[in-house]
Parts: structure tokens; C-alpha cells; sequence
């Protein structure tokens, strides 16, 4: 069987076993990627990283998980208490659920059974995601308000903006994709990817994607509702013990997710990279793809830690105005673009992938230097304030890098006395101007 008739056909014991196997995949990927992301930022800032608990470190998370798990539990007195315990569910369970429709590998034989190695399938799987995942932003938002704090409720308010502003460009981001493959079903769409990458055909928006898969999973540089310095610690401010672990984990799950999604849609899902399907006939067969698959996703989770080691977070008016005034209309016209390629190349009978290929690149190009020259060129001089306080002149070049100017004494020393200070003179004051 190929298609959808595929699924639907498996005994009951398999599919209690798939369910079983997802919910262990993404509970063990939570816990690798809170390891992986505190090794490689440690290493990126010349430190060691965990390494006291198992092999390498490797159970450091488990034990940050036992240790959440006895903590004590504290619920405000002024929070809604139904509403404070069912937010960090709602995160989480749309979590989970949108790993179902995620393809792994081919059909193989499980335990004596063909079955493909997906949970299930259905027409409109990716729709199914996006619905699934945006569900996860009432957790937050009830979260941030029944905590009954301003700090969590300023906290959940601009994560749900962002989040949703976010969401937009990411849907359009996929539309091309349903175009190009000419269905919404998960399989199907790998399976359209059999000779060209929609990564490499779509490569807007792919960009596109990735950019929005950052700032929709609340993520370093776009991790604003937890802003130390503003909001303490975002919507999750009163949270601890179990109810903290449970949002913790959503976040990590939503970040995998994001990350299997675009595995899927633009890098060929479970098929093996770089063309050793043609060299290797069975790169493709058996389970073989399913290390492809975790190979690849593991390629997004690394560039997600590499960001948060790397970028300062950004301003809230500067990633609003990202979302809406640049990824946003470069996602139109890129729509539009691809429908009217697709459409010339079905009447003309003709593949319009190295047409796509070419056009891609130009309105990467176009995006990238349109949003370069948003940047001001220089840094603006500030200057004092009718009735406020002197602020001193920022350096020519912007801001001084390297290390720090040594310390220069003026010419006089300060003597402590019963009654204050006294200023001595300088023994160079003593010297003639000549000597001097």
C-alpha cells in the first residue's frame, strides 16, 4: 500500500506501541538536548559543561528533573488555582500530540507487522500541527494571568503576541510547500522530495521558517517573555516544583517538533542526505532513514544552541517590526511567485525546479539587503536632555571592544581626617613647568 490507505490498517498492540515509542522519544530528546545545549554553550564560552553525573554528564538532566520533582510546590494566594494548574497541561500535552503525524522512516516490518514508521497520517497533517501547536499559547497565556503577578501577567501577554506573529509567517512559509508538493499530508510531502530538497527549491522559505521557528518557540536571541532584566522570568515566574518542570519541557518539546517539522518539509524527511540514496540502494530502506531523520534534526537543535551562545537578545520593537514588516510581505510575494512558476510549468510542460533554484536566490538576496539597509549605519550620539541628567558621547565606531583601558590616576591623593577628606597635593605639582 502507498498513500494514506497505509495507515489505519495496524493491530492495536502496534499502535499502542508507536504511542508508547513517541512519548519515549520525546521525554529521552528532552532530556539529550538540555545536555547537549549546556555542553556546547559551555564549550563555547571556554568552560566544561556537565560532567559529574553518568558518562560525560549525560544524566545531569535527569537529576535536574528529580530535583524539580522535590522542590516544594508554592501556589499564590491571589492565583486562580484551577486555571494555575491546568496552564503548564495545556502546554504540554499539544506538545506531545504533534509528534503523531511526524514520519520517521518507510514502511518496515515491526515486531512481524509492515507499518510505516509514523504514528498516523491524515490529508491535512501539517494543518493538524499548526492547529495542535497553537494550542500550547493558552497554556501561557492562562499561565501568565492566573499566577495573579504583573511580571507573569506582562510575561504571557507578549509571549502570545509573539507567538502568534510568528505563527503567520510560518504558515505562509509552508504554503509553497503544500504548492510544490501538491498535498498537506506529511508521507506524501517526503515523498515529493524524492529528486530535490524543498530546502534547496524553496530556499525563501526555508529561511523563513527557520527564522519563525526561532521567535514561535520563545527561543535566544527572540526569547523576550522571559527577559531577566524586565519581566524576571516571563509568565513562569510563580511557577516551581512539577508545574515549572512541566512548561520547561513543553519548550523543549515545541523545539524538537519545530525541528522535525522542518526536517520534514525542506530536507527530505527520513531520505538520506546528500545523494547517497543513489550511490547506496538500501540508504533508504529499513531503518537506515530513521538515522538520517534524527541526523538532520539534530542539525536544527544545534543551530538553536548555537544562536543562544551567540546572539544578544533583540529589542521588542525591532522583532515585532522582523515579523511583520519583513518576513511577512517577503513571504507574499515569494507565494505568489512560486504559483505563477508552478501554474507556466504545468501548462507548458516543463520542471521549474532550476527556474525556483534561480529565483529563490534572488529574493534571498533582495530580503537580506532590504533588511541590511533597515540597519542604521551608524551609532546616534547622545546628547543631554533639557533638565536632565549629562550622558556622555558614545565613541566614534560605536562601542569599545576588547579589554578594558587601564586605570589613570589624576594628580592629587585624598587623606581621610576626623572631619571628611583632605586633598594633598601631587608630588609633580611641587616640580618647576620645565621639569614637568
Amino acid at each position: 500500500m502507498n498513500g494514506l490507505e497505509q495507515f489505519g490498517q495496524d493491530p492495536w498492540w502496534i499502535i499502542a506501541i508507536k504511542v508508547l515509542l513517541v512519548f519515549v522519544v520525546c521525554v529521552v530528546l528532552t532530556l539529550f538536548n538540555i545536555w547537549w545545549e549546556r555542553k556546547v554553550v559551555a564549550r563555547m564560552q571556554h568552560r566544561i559543561g556537565p560532567n559529574r553525573h553518568g558518562p560525560f554528564g549525560l544524566l545531569q538532566s535527569l537529576a535536574d528533573g528529580v530535583k524539580l520533582a522535590l522542590k516544594e510546590d508554592l501556589t499564590p494566594e491571589k492565583a486562580d488555582k484551577i486555571v494555575f494548574i491546568t496552564a503548564p497541561i495545556l502546554a504540554t500535552v499539544p506538545a506531545f500530540v504533534t509528534f503523531s503525524v511526524i514520519p520517521f522512516g518507510p514502511e518496515v516490518n515491526f515486531f512481524g507487522v509492515q507499518t510505516p514508521l509514523q504514528l498516523t497520517d491524515m490529508p491535512v497533517a501539517v494543518l493538524f500541527v499548526m492547529a495542535i501547536a497553537s494550542i500550547g499559547i493558552y497554556g501561557i497565556v492562562l499561565g501568565g494571568w492566573a499566577s495573579g503577578s504583573t511580571y507573569s501577567l506582562l510575561g504571557g501577554l507578549r509571549s502570545s503576541a509573539q507567538m502568534i506573529s510568528y505563527e503567520v509567517s510560518m504558515g505562509l512559509a509552508l504554503v509553497t510547500v503544500f504548492l510544490m508538493a501538491g498535498s498537506l499530508s506529511t508521507s506524501q510531502i517526503v515523498e515529493a522530495q524524492k529528486d530535490w530538497w524543498f530546502g534547496a527549491l524553496l530556499l525563501p522559505s526555508f529561511l523563513i521558517y527557520c527564522i519563525s521557528m526561532v521567535g514561535e518557540t520563545n527561543r535566544a536571541p527572540f526569547d523576550l517573555p522571559e527577559a531577566e532584566g524586565e519581566l524576571v522570568g516571563g509568565f513562569h515566574t510563580e511557577y516551581s516544583s512539577l508545574k515549572f518542570a512541566l512548561f520547561f519541557l513543553a519548550e523543549y518539546i515545541n523545539m524538537a517538533t519545530v525541528c522535525a517539522l522542518a526536517t520534514t518539509l525542506f530536507l527530505g524527511g527520513w531520505r538520506a542526505p546528500f545523494g547517497l540514496g543513489t550511490v547506496w540502494a538500501g540508504a533508504n530502506e529499513g531503518y537506515w532513514p530513521v538515522l538520517w531523520f534524527f541526523l538532520k534534526m539534530f542539525f536544527f537543535i544545534w543551530v538553536f544552541i548555537w544562536l543562544r551562545g551567540t546572539l544578544p537578545r533583540l529589542r521588542y520593537d525591532q522583532f515585532m517590526s522582523l515579523g511583520w514588516k519583513v518576513l511577512l510581505p517577503a513571504s507574499l510575494a515569494w507565494i505568489v511567485i512560486v504559483a505563477v512558476i508552478k501554474m507556466s510549468a504545468i501548462q507548458g510542460e516543463f520542471s521549474p525546479n532550476w527556474i525556483l533554484f534561480g529565483f529563490g536566490l534572488v529574493v534571498t538576496v533582495v530580503v537580506v539587503l532590504g533588511f541590511l539597509n533597515r540597519l542604521p549605519e551608524k551609532e546616534p550620539q547622545v546628547t543631554e536632555a533639557p533638565g536632565g541628567y549629562p550622558t556622555p558621547a558614545l565613541p566614534q565606531g560605536g562601542a569599545v571592544r576588547g579589554a578594558a583601558q587601564p586605570l589613570v590616576f589624576g594628580p592629587s591623593a585624598v587623606e581621610p581626617t576626623r572631619s571628611g577628606v583632605r586633598i594633598l597635593p601631587s608630588p609633580e605639582d611641587a616640580l618647576p613647568e620645565e621639569a614637568k
